[in-house]
C-alpha cells in the first residue's frame, strides 16, 4: 500500500475525513469575514453614492430657477423731449443721458400698459407698479437706445427685467405671507404681478444673460450674470496651458530621460511631490508676495491669477507626464539608440509621442483642479466687484476680472435670497465645465492610450 493510499483510506491524523465541499469551522469563519467586508465596502459605496446624489440634488434644486428669469412686456415711448433735447441726433449728447432720464419713460409705460389692459390694484400707485421693473432696466433700455439712436421719437416694445422679489414669487421665494413681512414687496404688488401676467404682459423664459451679463450690485440681483467670471476663468486657463504645459513637460522629459540619479534630482523629486500637496492658499500668498507687491501687477487681473495657478498646476502636470513617460516600455528606447537615433532622436521622435496621450489627460486634470480653485484668487484680489468687461488679449490679460469660483464666494456672502439662487446656478456652470474637462481627458485617453 502507498502512501498516497494510506492518506486516502485513513486521512489526516488528527483531522476528521469528509468531503472537500464539507465547510469546516474555520473555513465558515473565513468565509463570513470576507462577507461582512464585502458588505461594508459596498456600504461605503452606496453611503458615498448617496451623499453625492444628495449634494448634487441640494444644488440643483437650488440653483436651476437661476437659469429663467421673469420678464415684463412694455411699448416704451423714447420720448425726443428727454433723450434728444436738440433733435439733431447726436451720439455723444445722446450719452449723456443718464439712467435717471430713462426711468419715467418705464413708469409711464408701466403705467399705460394698466391702463390698456384695465388693470388696477386698490391702495397701489404709480410708483408703486414702477417697482414690479428691476432698478437695472433703465440700465438696458439706455443701452439700447445707444445701439438704435434712429428710433428716437418712436415707440418701442421692450423686454425689462421685472426686480428679484417678483422673480423670486414665481420661482415659490416669496409669497404673499412673506411679502406682508418684506419692504421691498407688497402682496398687493403681487396681485399686480398676476394680473398683468394673466394680460401677457408678464412671462418667464430662459435667462441668457446669466451668462452674458457681468455682476450687478445688492439691489438688482435678478441683473448679476456670469459674463466677466467665464471671461477671466477662460483667459486664466489660457495663462496656465501655454505657461504649464511646456514648463511641466520639459521638466518631466528632463528628469526622466536625461537627469543623472544623485542626491540633487532626488531632491527635487521630493520637492515636486511634496509642493503638489501643498495647500492652494499658500500660493496665492506666494503670488501675492512676488507677482503684486514685488513685479508691481495690478490687483484683481487675469495675468497674475494665471501665474499662481500655473504654480499651482506644475506639480500635477510633472507627475503625470513622468508616469506617461515611464509607462513607455524601454524596449522603445532601445529600438531607437540601435538603429543609430541618438538620445534625444529617440525622446521627441518615439517616447514623447507614445507618452502624449498621458501628459494630454494629465494636462486636462490639472487645468480642471486651477478652474474650481478660489483660495490663491481671493489673495490677489480676485474678489473685487467688477462690472467692466475685460478687453480681448493680450490686453485684457491686465484688466481687472473676476473668476467662476470666486463669483460664487462672492454671491453667498450677500444678503439677498436670490443671491444664492445665483450661486447654486454659477456652480452648476463650474460643474458642468469640469465634467467636460474631465470626460474629454478620458476620452482621450481611451482613445490613444496603447497596451504594451
Amino acid at each position: 500500500m502507498t502512501d498516497a493510499t494510506a492518506n486516502s483510506t485513513g486521512g489526516t491524523p488528527g483531522r476528521n475525513a469528509g468531503s472537500l465541499f464539507d465547510k469546516d469551522p474555520r473555513t465558515r469563519k473565513r468565509n463570513a469575514a470576507e462577507t461582512r467586508f464585502r458588505m461594508m465596502g459596498l456600504a461605503a459605496v452606496i453611503f458615498g453614492v448617496l451623499c453625492l446624489v444628495g449634494l448634487l440634488g441640494s444644488i440643483i434644486s437650488n440653483g436651476v430657477s437661476a437659469f429663467s428669469q421673469t420678464f415684463i412686456i412694455v411699448d416704451v415711448f423714447l420720448d425726443p423731449a428727454k433723450l434728444d433735447k436738440d433733435g439733431d441726433r447726436d451720439p455723444d449728447k445722446i450719452a449723456k443721458v443718464t439712467t435717471f432720464g430713462y426711468a419715467p419713460l418705464i413708469a409711464t409705460a408701466m403705467e399705460q400698459a394698466m391702463e390698456q389692459a384695465n388693470i388696477s390694484i386698490e391702495g397701489l400707485g404709480k410708483k408703486d407698479a414702477a417697482e414690479l421693473v428691476s432698478k437695472e432696466a433703465p440700465a438696458q433700455l439706455r443701452n439700447y437706445v445707444l445701439n438704435n439712436i434712429d428710433e428716437i421719437g418712436e415707440t418701442v416694445r421692450f423686454k425689462v427685467l421685472a426686480s428679484g422679489r417678483i422673480d423670486g414669487y414665481y420661482k415659490g421665494r416669496v409669497t404673499m405671507a412673506s411679502a406682508e413681512l418684506d419692504r421691498n414687496v407688497s402682496p398687493a404688488q403681487l396681485q399686480l404681478a398676476d394680473q398683468l401676467k394673466a394680460a401677457g404682459l408678464l412671462s418667464t423664459g430662459f435667462n441668457w444673460q446669466f451668462f452674458t451679463a457681468p455682476d450687478a450690485s445688492d439691489t438688482r440681483p435678478e441683473a448679476a450674470g456670469l459674463g466677466v467670471a467665464i471671461l477671466g476663468s477662460l483667459y486664466m486657463m489660457i495663462i496656465v496651458l501655454v505657461l504649464a504645459l511646456p514648463l511641466g513637460v520639459a521638466a518631466s522629459v528632463y528628469l526622466e530621460e536625461f537627469a543623472p540619479q544623485n542626491w540633487l534630482t532626488d531632491a527635487i523629486e521630493v520637492n515636486i511631490a511634496n509642493l503638489a500637496a501643498v495647500p492652494s492658499i499658500v500660493f496665492g500668498i506666494l503670488g501675492l508676495a512676488i507677482f503684486i507687491n514685488m513685479a508691481g501687477l495690478p490687483q484683481s487681473a487675469p495675468i497674475v491669477g494665471g501665474l499662481v495657478l500655473t504654480l499651482m498646476t506644475l506639480p500635477t502636470i510633472i507627475i503625470a507626464t513622468r508616469a506617461a513617460l515611464k509607462a513607455v516600455p524601454p524596449s522603445i528606447r532601445d529600438a531607437a539608440l540601435g538603429v543609430g537615433a541618438s538620445k534625444m532622436q529617440s525622446v521627441f521622435h518615439h517616447v514623447l509621442p507614445l507618452a502624449a496621450p498621458g501628459i494630454l489627460t494629465g494636462t486636462i486634470i490639472g487645468l480642471a483642479q486651477a478652474l474650481g480653485e478660489t483660495a490663491p484668487l481671493l489673495l490677489i484680489g480676485m474678489v473685487a466687484f467688477v462690472r467692466e468687461f475685460p478687453d480681448g488679449p493680450p490686453d485684457g490679460f491686465f484688466d481687472p476680472a473676476s473668476a467662476l469660483p470666486v463669483q460664487v464666494y462672492n454671491w453667498t456672502q450677500r444678503g439677498d435670497p436670490a443671491f444664492v439662487e445665483r450661486a447654486s446656478g454659477a456652480i452648476i456652470v463650474l460643474l458642468i465645465f469640469l465634467v467636460c474637462m474631465n470626460a474629454l481627458a478620458i476620452v482621450l485617453r481611451r482613445r490613444f492610450e496603447r497596451r504594451w
